[in-house]
């Protein structure tokens, strides 16, 4: 395979693992923007976390709330936890790496908040602690995950939602999780503002 096929090679991969994500998630998806929506109207927030290109997935879609998507609106209530360089920094010194979410969901969340989790192997272990958080705070989870949803799928409850992307690459995964979190901000919108 040259360098020519190679990178073509990617786009025809993206594609198949989006195709079937679609398939497989889209009613997941649908279920997710029902609960974000339910939060927001009950005056709730939503907290995100994630590790490396998670987190800047975790960011980006905090910022397409507290910001805008695609159309104008009010601002809606979202933090990411990776974003807090001294929380972060002070928790992983103190205590352990694998606090850093958690303790900041024991701080900030609240009974009808919502915890956006996302792990592309599903076995973070500051993610798993941070649901187990959001868990004893009464939140719900939407946990993106990929592969066989690791031990995150192992942890849910029946109220969570689980979007597991079953391909083995990473970067399959974290560009399906992209695709899902516009998709889920779109259907904020939709749902908050009516169709266009």
């Amino acid at each position: 395979m040259d360098l020519a096929q190679r990178i073509r090679q990617h786009f025809l991969d993206s594609i198949d693992a989006k195709q079937m994500a679609m398939e497989l998630l889209s009613p997941g998806i649908r279920i997710g923007a029902e609960k974000m929506v339910q939060t927001f109207i009950s005056d709730g927030k939503i907290l995100t976390c994630g590790n490396g290109g998670s987190a800047a997935d975790a960011q980006h879609f905090a910022a397409e709330m507290v910001g805008r998507f695609e159309r104008e609106r009010p601002g809606l209530a979202a933090v990411a936890l990776s974003t807090d360089t001294s929380a972060i920094t002070a928790i992983a010194n103190d205590y352990d790496y694998d606090l850093v979410f958690s303790k900041q969901v024991h701080a900030l969340g609240r009974p009808g908040d919502l915890l956006i989790a996302i792990s592309t192997s599903g076995n973070s272990a500051n993610v798993i602690s941070a649901i187990h958080a959001a868990h004893d705070r009464q939140m719900n989870v939407i946990a993106f995950t990929g592969r066989d949803g690791g031990q995150i799928g192992e942890i849910l409850s029946g109220d969570d939602v689980h979007l597991c992307v079953p391909v083995q690459r990473t970067a399959r995964i974290q560009e399906v999780h992209i695709t899902m979190i516009h998709a889920l901000c779109d259907a904020v919108d939709f749902m908050l503002l009516g169709g266009e």
